[in-house]
């Protein structure tokens, strides 16, 4: 009998795809990825129903610590926003490939199953992994395949005899280690939700609270003084930066598949990372190296965007960002307050401001007459430029 992994996560689309298969002739196993998502009651639920559809095995697997091994950490090296705003929450698809590849072959399974839809980014995103990947698995996304609505969806598993999973809200949430993000309703209107939406946002905290983060070569390594591994600071920068309102964000971006698509989005611990390391990089890095980085950091965040992480180039950029980071250490003090974070302490030992030549604005290294005899001559080419006019035509 033929063998099908499907990534299950427990609603409409992947309950259906688990009966619908066994009915085409497979054998199926599911398999969830829980990336922050899930409690351990959710994850005990998730795996009652996918046996309760007829999946012969279920497998789940906590991949946080991978998640952040393998992307986050370049997202924060990348300062990691597409177009300058969202901070790619939806990067966990590549671990939803990744795992899908190797538990197929571990299960011997000859397809790989998805909900998708046919109407998001995420099937690009997964696909373009699996034809990397997996090239020798077949690739079914069963609702896409077939151009099933979800009325017919929940048609085929009432008439099957299976219970429809319950719909809790109007939003679609998806949630992992980097926050939270909701769509629908009157988001998709491009209106203000409201605030009971919002999860790890809500301002809790009235006062002001100071987090000292400690970067050795472009990584976090230490909350407070108390070293953490990197996706434990993360999530503790989830709590304590979302409990003072920070981190909640709108959206509206350009979608892979060629659209505009609206979004709230609440990620304070990535996003207080980022502030920190950019506060950083501004002690530490020449201008040269921030003037080029910033360019390929856009192109590594439009990429992992757009289903492309497996691409060369990002390996390329990535391994820039593992030299261009070895001097980003040093330590950052954040104050949050009331929705707002600011980076208000810097030190590193790679401190490019040396007070032995300078101090900005009120004392230098230099005398009167060489800053003058500078000045002419930085500025000779445009001072020649501006003095000769275009002929006349």
């Amino acid at each position: 009998m033929k063998k099908a992994l499907v990534a299950f996560s427990g609603g409409l689309d992947t309950s259906f795809c688990v009966p619908f298969l066994r009915e085409k002739g497979y054998e199926v196993v599911t398999l969830t990825l829980n990336s922050g998502g899930f409690s351990e009651a959710e994850l005990k639920d998730i795996e009652e129903r996918a046996l309760k559809l007829g999946s012969i095995k279920h497998i789940a697997l906590d991949v946080q610590e991978a998640m952040y091994d393998q992307i986050i950490r370049y997202q924060i090296m990348a300062n990691g926003l597409y177009q300058q705003s969202y901070p790619l929450m939806c990067s966990d698809r590549y671990l939803i490939a990744e795992k899908l590849s190797e538990y197929a072959t571990k299960e011997n399974c000859e397809a790989v199953v998805t909900g998708n839809t046919g109407q998001g980014n995420d099937q690009v995103r997964i696909d373009v992994a699996l034809r990397i990947l997996a090239p020798h698995l077949t690739n079914l996304a069963p609702i896409r395949d077939h151009s099933l609505t979800r009325d017919q969806e929940k048609k085929y598993l009432t008439d099957h005899g299976f219970e429809i999973p319950p719909k809790h809200t109007s939003y679609t949430k998806n949630q992992n280690i980097l926050g939270v993000t909701t769509s629908g309703s009157e988001i998709d209107e491009v209106k203000e939700p409201k605030d009971e939406t919002f999860e790890l946002t809500r301002l809790t905290q009235t006062g002001q609270t100071y987090a000292e983060i400690e970067f050795k070569q472009g990584l976090p390594v230490s909350l407070n003084g108390k070293q953490l591994p990197g996706h434990e600071i993360l999530k503790a920068l989830n709590s304590l930066a979302g409990s003072h309102g920070f981190g909640r964000s709108h959206y509206i971006g350009d979608c892979v598949v060629g659209i505009k698509g609206a979004i709230w989005f609440e990620a304070p611990g990535i996003l207080s990372l980022i502030k920190a390391h950019q506060a950083l990089e501004q002690l530490v890095l020449t201008k040269r190296q921030r003037d080029q980085k910033a360019s390929l950091d856009a192109i590594w965040a439009e990429m992992v965007f757009n289903g492309q992480f497996y691409d060369p180039l990002v390996q390329d950029i990535q391994a820039f960002l593992e030299s261009n980071q070895k001097r980003v250490t040093g330590t950052v003090k954040l104050r949050f307050r009331q929705n707002v974070c600011a980076a208000v302490e810097i030190s590193s030992p790679c401190s490019l401001i040396d007070r032995k030549v300078a101090d900005y604005a009120q004392r230098a290294s230099w005398t009167g007459e060489e800053a003058k005899a500078f000045i002419k001559l930085y500025g000779l080419q445009s001072v020649i430029a501006s003095s000769k006019k275009p002929p006349k035509e």
